[in-house]
């Protein structure tokens, strides 16, 4: 038999963590890792959180699961807490990021047809966005990669080029349900959105009775030095999909959603086995502990800051293989000049500096929200080292 026990669908490296020490990931050898990808945004409170591993621990010994059929105290209190620290009046869990998009999709479609508006389906989306690898949300995005042996696509998405509002307002059609956006993309290249874009978008979709649905799965939960991205610009959406950071590293995602956005969300039009599960819930509440608080958020901006400037003056040694940088709080991105990828193995491989790759050849630094000085001079050292003695690959 020649393929993996594995399905061999990701290009697995040699890096093999068997252990996680607060910023640090250590792999079968003992070799440690200084961990500045986070899981891509994951684990927000590092790899040996004694809040969160707490909280797991006892939900684990007290009840994991039960099925939604029953009454949850554990989701209504997380829920509860979720509404209370954002836009949304009701929120539906997920286990996933791409899960939490589906629901979004479905919720802003079942807006309109549940006021009998049934051709009102199709959402705008925006170039080298990045949604998820369900069909919905793979036909969501523009990227061939994603879509190849995969077709045919499903219908019901137009795209548009990002931070191109002349561009949505002019794709605004009968059809249209809404607008699907990152405020903040992250697999495509750590790209915020500008404020005139998210602003116009908002003011589209009062103007036309659509939905605005932020896909905040990266760029949420405090990740920004914001609860929620979309703070940063003065603005609320309708529908939100959330995961990654509010689970701190279990699997957990989430639908927040105004009343109004959520009227065609009755029973029986949507489910899950296990999402909102006791367990899941007990770390979501962790999470929420530690981060959901004005103090905690100051402390990623200023954490964000020190690193940008950092950053910003370290660029000018490498002017070859540097361009900029941008994002905001602990999202952010090193757009280099030359192909992100081949320098991200070597930071990996011989730095053991862990960051993430990403489109439009950037690097993206997602440390754990609870670095410390040592971690950001260890990072820096680590990088430095790595830009000093890269070779830039010559092309083929």
């Amino acid at each position: 038999m020649s393929i993996t026990p594995l399905m061999p669908v990701y290009p697995r490296c040699g890096v093999r963590p068997v252990r996680g020490d607060h910023c640090h990931l250590i792999d079968e050898g003992g070799t440690r890792y200084l961990d500045f990808a986070s899981g891509i945004a994951v684990n927000l409170l590092g790899h040996s959180h004694e809040g969160l591993i707490g909280a797991i621990q006892r939900q684990a010994a007290t009840l994991m699961h039960v099925s939604n059929l029953y009454g949850s105290p554990q989701g209504e209190a997380l829920a509860q807490r979720l509404v209370d620290k954002t836009f949304a009046d009701t929120v539906f869990f997920t286990n996933s990021g791409a899960e939490a998009v589906e629901c979004a999709i479905k919720t802003a479609r079942a807006y309109h047809q549940a006021a009998g508006n049934d051709g009102r389906y199709e959402l705008i989306t925006f170039t080298n966005a990045f949604h998820g690898r369900t069909m919905a949300t793979i036909s969501a995005s523009n990227q061939e990669k994603m879509h190849k042996g995969f077709m045919p696509l499903l219908g019901g998405f137009r795209y548009v080029e990002f931070d191109d509002l002349e561009g949505a307002k002019a794709a605004i059609g009968p059809d249209t349900a809404g607008f699907l956006v990152e405020p903040i993309q992250g697999e495509g290249g750590i790209r915020p959105a500008s404020e005139a874009f998210m602003k116009g978008l908002r003011a589209l979709a009062d103007e036309h009775d659509l939905m605005l649905v932020l896909d905040e799965v990266q760029c949420g939960v405090a990740r920004t030095g914001k609860f929620y991205a979309h703070e940063h610009y003065g603005i609320e959406p309708d529908i939100l999909a959330s995961a990654k950071g509010i689970g701190g590293g279990f699997p957990l995602g989430a639908c927040l959603a105004t009343e109004k956005a959520a009227r065609g969300m009755g029973f029986g039009t949507h489910g899950s086995t296990y999402g909102g599960n006791p367990l899941a819930m007990a770390a979501g509440t962790a999470v929420m502990d530690a981060v959901a608080n004005d103090e905690f958020l100051a402390e990623v901006t200023e954490k964000g800051e020190r690193i940008r400037a950092r950053l910003e003056q370290f660029i000018g040694n490498y002017p070859d293989l540097f361009e900029l940088v941008r994002g905001k709080g602990l999202m952010l991105g090193l757009k280099m000049k030359v192909e992100s990828r081949p320098f991200f193995v070597h930071l990996r491989d011989n730095h053991q500096l862990l960051t993430v790759a990403a489109g439009d050849n950037t690097l993206r630094v997602l440390p754990p929200l609870v670095i410390g000085d040592a971690e950001i001079d260890e990072f820096f050292d680590k990088l430095s080292a790595g830009a000093a003695d890269y070779v830039i690959p010559e092309a083929a």
